[in-house]
């Protein structure tokens, strides 16, 4: 099969680095001489044939912009097989040969309808949850990292000042990658992960009274927001320790901001993979990145793969977290 031209969309949660992806496809396309049709919020554009042309001038300067310009938006109608179809007969009726999407599992899920339809499709992953289990890394988690740890040192500053014990909620409903990686930056005293079930006592009150006997008077804790109420984590501290606690909930400015450098490497190099796939005629794949080389699963394999948190990494936060 020949690949004439793609369609281009961004799904689910966005990720900074999006734009880049998005920049690299369209330009590897260009050299290609394929043609790019942006499709605007997700897999709802496509339903309702709601796309741009995009040529090489109209990706210039992407690599720092934060969010999409192709914007994202749920479907509830492409999750119904009549909206797979109408999405699938778009694509027909726009003689797209080939869909390149930009996301996380979900976004995926929805690839692999539209190929079941006929329509090859090729995945980019892109969600600072980092829970995408085939590839090492994914787009946008750098990011987020580096805009929590920046957050969070400001925040120590005050919180030593007045001699206090923060709470900060980062992203993460299901995977604690995040959390992880931010807790063992900003030297977290304790940090909470929806994939471990944690004990009050031994994971957070003995380790803030350890500290208080050594001499420190702040505490950092770092929560993902799937564990569960950090407000009630926050009364239960009060309760044990006497301290008074802060409760700082990061939210969406994780998501925002111009992309990190790994994080606009990456996204080229996964756009211009995903291309070069599709040029290929491997189709229904998902772009992955193996020890820093770039590789691709069957769509079907990757989605039913799952990613625990390293362990390396868990232990190195409970050990450095001692004292």
């Amino acid at each position: 099969m020949e690949i004439n031209r793609i369609g281009l969309l961004t799904s689910g949660g966005d990720a900074p680095g999006m734009n880049a992806a998005i920049r690299a496809v369209v330009r590897t396309a260009c050299a290609n001489k394929i043609e790019t049709l942006g499709i605007r919020r997700g897999y709802n554009g496509l339903i309702n044939g709601d796309v741009t042309e995009l040529g090489h001038r109209d990706v210039k300067g992407l690599n720092n912009a934060g969010g999409t310009i192709l914007y994202t938006a749920r479907s509830p109608e492409y999750n119904t097989e009549e909206g797979v179809q109408k999405a699938a007969k778009t694509c027909k009726y726009l003689g797209i040969d080939a869909i390149v999407c930009v996301g996380g599992d979900g976004t995926f899920r929805g690839a692999r309808d539209l190929a079941k339809l006929g329509v090859p499709s090729i995945g980019i992953p892109a969600t600072i949850d980092n829970d995408i289990a085939c590839t090492n890394y994914c787009i946008g988690f750098d990011t987020a990292c580096n805009t929590a740890i920046e957050a969070i040192d400001k925040l120590r500053d005050t919180m030593h000042s007045h001699e206090r014990c923060s709470l900060v909620e980062v992203m993460g409903h299901h995977a604690g990658h995040l959390a992880v990686y931010v807790g063992i930056a900003v030297g977290a005293n304790a940090i909470l992960v929806p994939e471990r079930t944690y004990d009050f006592q031994s994971d957070i009150a003995d380790k803030i009274r350890r500290s208080r006997i050594q001499g420190r008077t702040h505490f950092d804790i770092i929560v993902a927001e799937g564990v569960g109420d950090i407000q009630e984590i926050a009364a239960h501290i009060k309760e044990e320790t006497g301290l008074d606690p802060r409760v700082t909930i990061l939210g969406h400015i994780q998501r925002g901001g111009a992309p990190t450098a790994r994080d606009r490497v990456t996204a080229a190099r996964m756009g211009r993979h995903a291309v070069e796939t599709l040029i290929a005629g491997r189709y229904n794949r998902v772009v992955s990145i193996q020890h820093g080389d770039l590789q691709d699963f069957d769509i079907d394999e990757a989605l039913t793969m799952k990613k625990g948190l390293q362990e390396t990494m868990y232990d190195t936060a409970r050990i450095l977290s001692i004292g």
